[in-house]
């Protein structure tokens, strides 16, 4: 009797070890499944990251520039805000004690531009602090016309040596107005 049993070990051994590749091969097919899903779901991870990063340094640039914007949108005078524009002149008289008062409002030749005619009455100090303040407004002026001079008040004898009075006729135009 011849003895089968090597062959048949040979036999399960082969039949084993194609088991073994078929499972091996699987798995590695799986792996490499698995690795580049995970590859995809972490550059999405890595994605999202980067857009929500994105999104915060937005937001604290928003912040740091609001301030910015908000001084810029005091500088410009819209058609809207020439009112209050104007209230902001007369108190500028308050500070330096001269008394202010708008002769006339006018817009330029081509509608971009405010002119307003603007008199002044107080001593030469109140009127000169006066026209500093309004040269160093926080608005883009520019001096058409100027004109200081001493008024003609009838001076009466009095004990007390009395200031003289002054008065300013100035003609600004607003560079820093938007229709």
């Amino acid at each position: 009797m011849k003895n089968n049993f090597p062959k048949i070990l040979i036999f399960l051994s082969v039949i084993i070890f194609a088991l073994a590749c078929f499972v091996f091969v699987f798995l590695y097919k799986e792996t490499n499944q698995n690795n580049q899903k995970a590859e995809s779901e972490t550059a999405a991870w890595q994605a999202e990251t980067d857009r929500r990063n994105d999104i915060t340094a937005l937001d604290a640039s928003l912040m740091q520039v609001s301030n910015d914007r908000t001084a810029l949108d005091n500088h410009f005078i819209r058609s809207s805000d020439v009112v209050p524009f104007l209230n902001t002149i007369e108190q500028l008289g308050s500070p330096a004690g001269a008394s202010v008062s708008i002769d006339s409002v006018e817009t330029g030749t081509n509608n971009n531009e405010l002119v307003v005619n603007l008199k002044t009455t107080g001593t030469f100090e109140q009127v000169y602090k006066f026209l500093t303040l309004l040269e160093n407004s926080q608005y883009e002026i520019n001096f058409n016309s100027m004109d200081m001079h001493e008024s003609a008040i009838p001076t009466v004898p009095t004990k007390k040596a009395q200031a003289s009075q002054w008065e300013g006729d100035f003609e600004i135009q607003l560079l820093s107005f938007t229709p």
